[in-house]
């Protein structure tokens, strides 16, 4: 008998350590807190309804234009993206072209843009290639 209080207590110590070896794990991102729509080469796409109104409304404007091919209201749309950051998954050149998501109020092309790679993967960016969200 006391064999077996002694088992269902190391069971329960240890059934202890693995929920908080979990629950450590998710608190420090080490596994995903929820599932994720993830595609099949494993990385998650951002669902556009995270973003506020007008910023979706100008990503879902130019990604309209990007499938119609044109035309794109500034002239360096279209143009060669380099990944000089590194940000993106390294590719030869000429492999990215990046386009403007018009940013309300700016002066400018502002910061937005949606990186497309030849494969057909969109990138976007809101920081000016500081940071990357996958759209697809």
């Amino acid at each position: 008998m006391l064999a077996c209080t002694n088992m269902n207590k190391k069971a329960s110590l240890l059934g202890l350590a693995v929920a908080l070896l979990i629950a450590l794990a998710v608190g420090q991102r080490w596994l995903p807190a929820e599932p994720s729509s993830t595609r099949h080469d494993g990385q998650t796409a951002a669902d556009l309804a995270q973003f506020p109104v007008e910023e979706r409304q100008a990503i879902q404007d130019t990604i309209a234009l990007l499938n119609a091919g044109g035309p794109f209201p500034y002239g360096k749309d279209g143009s060669e993206f380099s990944n000089r950051e590194g940000h993106l998954p390294q590719q030869g050149p000429g492999y990215y072209r990046e386009y403007t998501v018009a940013t309300a109020g700016a002066p400018d092309r502002g910061a937005r843009r949606l990186v497309a790679g030849r494969a057909g993967e969109v990138y976007y960016t809101r920081d000016h290639y500081q940071s990357f969200i996958r759209l697809n």
